[in-house]
């Protein structure tokens, strides 16, 4: 739960609605790893990675914007749909297998507060 939490939140951080999430969106700024630049990075073209190169890392907001543009073009929000998705129904069953003894409503409690949270 703690690596879906924190792949929502580099997401939340390009994509998220500032005004809900406090957050004012500096992870592609200050050049940090995130699951999104990762993914951008796997699937980039030679001319995309260049992008990458040249406008990741920079604070200008014409860079923060062209490298948004960047994984929109790569598709990166469904991508990451799917991820949240498969990744809620992944951990669901892990929650069922592997905490046997323990109180499953604590587990699917948790995860229901992260999963699709918009903040």
């Amino acid at each position: 739960m703690g690596q879906f939490f924190q792949v929502q939140d580099d997401y939340l951080d390009c994509f998220g609605d500032s005004s809900l999430t406090g957050k004012i969106g500096t992870d592609i700024g200050k050049g940090k790893c995130t699951w999104l630049s990762v993914v951008a990075l796997q699937r980039a073209t030679p001319s995309q990675r260049l992008i990458m190169e040249e406008h990741y890392g920079r604070q200008e907001d014409e860079s923060v914007d062209r490298v948004k543009q960047l994984y929109k073009e790569l598709n990166l929000p469904a991508t990451y749909r799917a991820y949240e998705d498969s990744t809620s129904s992944m951990i669901r069953t892990h929650i069922q297998q592997i905490s046997r003894g323990l109180n499953h409503n604590v587990f699917f409690n948790f995860l229901d507060k992260i999963h699709r949270r918009s903040s």
